[in-house]
């Protein structure tokens, strides 16, 4: 079945602009209502979690309207991050889960994110089903069916304590200094908690959150102020997460920024020592640097490449009943600890390997040399199709011709906003910045 509504993580856009309205939260919340109550009685749930966007409010009131108009008891957990919504929806025995965000997007966008009863997003069939019942006419419950809507005031301790047992027992982490860089979004109470209850000596940013300052100038995709603040401060390590708290980059003690590459090439490479990593096997996207796949060769492991988007790295990874996996952008998936990206458990595994071996996050966050890489992202306008336009066609096969074999070319338009990603890897770096720029410009005239 096609699907128009959701990208590649759920139903995102511009608030208060289609799809992102209240209107459409509202059919929204009664088509996964309808969904999976599929007409039984009442006594279904849904938890409902949100980062800290303005928006929230509103799209929040509309889900629950249109939630408990179709028998759904909803239960409202307040801004958490994105994994702990996962984490509730299954130890909450909830039928349905969402999550109010637009992840590392600024607060003018916003989105609706769904999880199953088991923890874990939605699959494609799942999401183009509940799109057919939205289009169509929603059976709504009878008046002594509607559902009912409270507050669960201790949802966010829930997930503090449970990330604090991911930790090794009896570690702390005296004598750490740690700056936390929350990007005024979903985490900015969990983690410096977890990290002061840890032992930390935490220094926490982003930690603000007004409705607006949602990762401007700040958290995973904006991490010059931490690594200044690990600088100045001379902090042992830097962590930043994004706006719902599923992703996470790293600063080493001297300023120098890891990406989620070289996160996941370090766990790898331990977990595989313990014999624990899975068949041996990393899944990671097409975007993951070719240094990575040629890192965990030399130690006799395997890089299993999927499309991007964190949940399509899930669905391969419980395919082939691997557990470890995740995105150079910072999304960290063990499913040994949770169900989808989790930037805190993530950057406690990190902090507990420095604390286990000794070593300075400068030796642990660079296990390999990685090939020039080049991302550029053209923005065009609505309703346009630059890759269908002979000139960005013609500009694409003149680019892989170039590269001949010695590099390798990504062009794909984000499922998440209005934008043509255009990615080369090339050992020649001046090459590849060539070919990138020649189809970026014919993008930019096509769209």
């Amino acid at each position: 079945m096609t699907r128009r509504l959701f990208g590649t993580d759920g139903v995102r856009g511009q608030a208060n602009t289609a799809p992102m309205t209240a209107e459409m939260a509202l059919r929204l919340g009664a088509a996964a209502g309808s969904f999976f109550r599929r007409g039984e009685a009442n006594g279904h749930r849904v938890v409902i979690g949100k980062d800290t966007r303005l928006s929230g409010y509103m799209l929040e009131n509309a889900l629950t309207a249109g939630l408990t108009s179709t028998g759904m008891n909803v239960l409202l957990l307040g801004p958490v991050p994105t994994p702990a919504v996962g984490f509730l929806t299954r130890s909450m025995r909830a039928d349905l889960g969402i999550m109010i965000s637009a992840s590392h997007n600024l607060h003018q966008d916003n989105g609706i994110k769904f999880f199953g009863p088991d923890g874990f997003k939605l699959s494609d069939a799942a999401e183009a089903e509940i799109e057919t019942i939205v289009s169509g006419d929603i059976p709504l419950a009878p008046p002594a069916g509607i559902g009912r809507a409270r507050r669960i005031d201790d949802g966010l301790g829930r997930y503090v304590e449970y990330a604090k047992t991911t930790f090794p027992a009896r570690v702390r982490l005296d004598g750490l200094r740690v700056v936390v860089d929350c990007a005024h979004g979903a985490a900015y109470r969990a983690a410096p908690e977890v990290l002061w209850e840890l032992g930390a000596d935490v220094i926490a940013l982003g930690v603000s959150p007004d409705g607006f300052n949602i990762n401007a100038g700040c958290g995973s995709t904006a991490p010059q102020a931490a690594a200044e603040a690990v600088r100045a401060q001379g902090a042992d390590l830097g962590i930043c997460l994004d706006g719902d708290a599923d992703r996470l980059i790293l600063i080493d003690e001297t300023g120098r920024v890891a990406d989620g590459d070289q996160i996941m090439a370090l766990f790898a490479r331990r977990w595989a020592e313990a014999g624990r990593l899975h068949g041996g096997v990393l899944v990671a996207t097409v975007m993951s640097n070719l240094g990575l796949e040629r890192h965990l060769a030399g130690h006799g492991l395997r890089l299993e490449r999927t499309a991007v988007g964190d949940r399509y790295v899930v669905e391969r990874m419980r395919e082939g009943g691997w557990n470890l996996g995740g995105e150079q952008s910072g999304h960290i998936v063990m499913t040994d600890y949770a169900t989808t990206g989790d930037g805190l458990i993530a950057a406690l595994q990190f902090l507990a390997a420095m604390a286990g071996t000794g070593e300075p996050a400068s030796r642990l966050a660079r296990s390999f040399e990685p090939v020039p890489q080049l991302l550029k992202n053209v923005r065009f306008a609505a309703g346009a199709a630059p890759l269908a336009a002979a000139p960005v066609r013609a500009a694409i096969a003149a680019g892989e011709a170039r590269l001949n074999g010695t590099g390798r070319l990504l062009i794909r338009k984000s499922g998440t906003e209005p934008l043509i990603r255009v990615m080369a890897e090339a050992e020649d770096a001046a090459l590849m910045a060539e070919v990138v720029d020649s189809i970026v410009a014919a993008v930019e005239r096509a769209g």
